[in-house]
């Protein structure tokens, strides 16, 4: 190397050196963050306490709660936590002075390119997707009618779910200028990757049959090539099944396995997606009827049963109003589904969040998407 080149290039490392030196924090902003560290850490523990307690108290009465609906003894406010869950008001966590993260909190969750690598991996399926948002719409209609939802049910759930602009591949959380997911949910009626992975444990085979039925007419190529869809289907339904059908076993499958993230992408085939999505609303339905309540299930009825599980929804479907104006949210909800869901932080209790959901299913209603599939019935 010659001097003068030499001589240029020791002097651009020596710019780029002095920048990262100078960043290096002092031993003064290091103390000061041990101590701003550790006042968090304490205050943030001491929360954390409060919170368990409150958490458990909300688990017990749950629990007293279904003792008591199964047998047929009457529920009052005392079996409900009247108050509302504690709020962390302690210090921040400081910046880190070496610019460090913060430790997650919580696990990555995985997203559409994800469910889909999965799929074709460990199962060799590769969904078949729509050419328009409007052929899956269309698909979704006529799988409700058909189950025996109504046409309100499911443009109300949609309104709700979506705000009325979803597409069938909109997961919860991800938008073109926010791409982090905020849960696995997917589709018009956000679909968790749990009730994927129940849902073909429990009815694989009505959905092969219904598979096979469209296949009959099919020829060369295109016959093959659904068969292979076939096939591939049936592996991830048997994959469903290596657990118990209990909800725990089959979240841990669903989430922590890359076998669990493949079952997924199924919601996004047009020809599974909708009667896995139809099915999770229809099973709503009947879970209403034999808990006793024999009217139709209003839009927002059903969507609190879609929201917070069938057995919390149908809890405040079947509550007083009164006592839906004293109750707060957060009795239908673990800590981390809480803790995520801003509608039922935001409003409180059990009246402002049905209030809210209906006005929200108005809106939603006016929107393009809503009207795109109103049109498909």
């Amino acid at each position: 190397m010659r001097p003068a080149r030499r001589t240029v290039l020791l002097g651009l490392l020596a710019t780029v050196a002095v920048p990262a030196a100078a960043q290096t924090p002092s031993p003064a902003a290091i103390a000061d963050y041990q101590a701003k560290l550790k006042r968090y850490e304490q205050a943030r523990e001491a929360y954390n306490v409060q919170a368990s307690a409150y958490w458990d108290q909300i688990a017990d009465k749950r629990r007293t709660r279904n003792a008591k609906r199964r047998d047929r003894v009457a529920i009052t406010l005392d079996d409900y936590v009247l108050t509302h869950p504690p709020q962390y008001a302690g210090p921040p966590r400081p910046a880190d002075p070496f610019g460090r993260p913060p430790p997650s909190e919580q696990p990555e969750i995985p997203v559409v390119a994800d469910f889909l690598r999965a799929a074709a991996q460990e199962f060799g399926f590769v969904p078949e997707r729509p050419q328009s948002d409007a052929d899956f719409k269309r698909a979704y209609a006529r799988a409700g009618l058909a189950a025996g939802l109504t046409r309100e049910q499911i443009i109300g759930v949609y309104a709700f779910e979506t705000g009325g602009n979803g597409t069938y591949d909109m997961q919860a959380g991800v938008t073109p200028t926010r791409p982090n997911a905020i849960s696995p949910a997917m589709g018009y009626n956000q679909l968790l990757s749990t009730n994927t992975v129940s849902l073909l444990a429990e009815f694989g085979e009505r959905y092969l049959a219904a598979l096979r039925m469209k296949a009959v007419p099919l020829r060369g190529e295109a016959k093959r090539s659904f068969e292979r869809k076939i096939e591939a289907f049936k592996r991830m339904i048997a994959y469903s099944r290596t657990v118990p059908q209990r909800w725990s076993e089959q979240d841990k499958l669903a989430k922590t396995t890359r076998g669990g993230w493949g079952v997924h992408a199924a919601v996004l085939d047009i020809d599974i997606g909708p009667m896995l999505q139809v099915q999770k609303l229809v099973n709503s339905v009947h879970f209403a009827k034999m808990k006793g309540y024999t009217a139709p299930l209003k839009p927002a009825e059903l969507e609190l049963m879609n929201l917070t599980g069938d057995g919390n929804g149908i809890d405040m479907v079947m509550m007083p109003q009164a006592y839906r104006e004293r109750v707060p949210t957060a009795n239908f909800f673990q800590q981390n589904g809480y803790e995520r869901n801003p509608v039922a932080r935001r409003t409180g209790v059990v009246a402002n969040l049905i209030a809210d959901m209906e006005a929200k299913m108005a809106k939603g209603a006016q929107s393009a998407g809503a009207r795109e599939l109103a049109s498909a019935f």
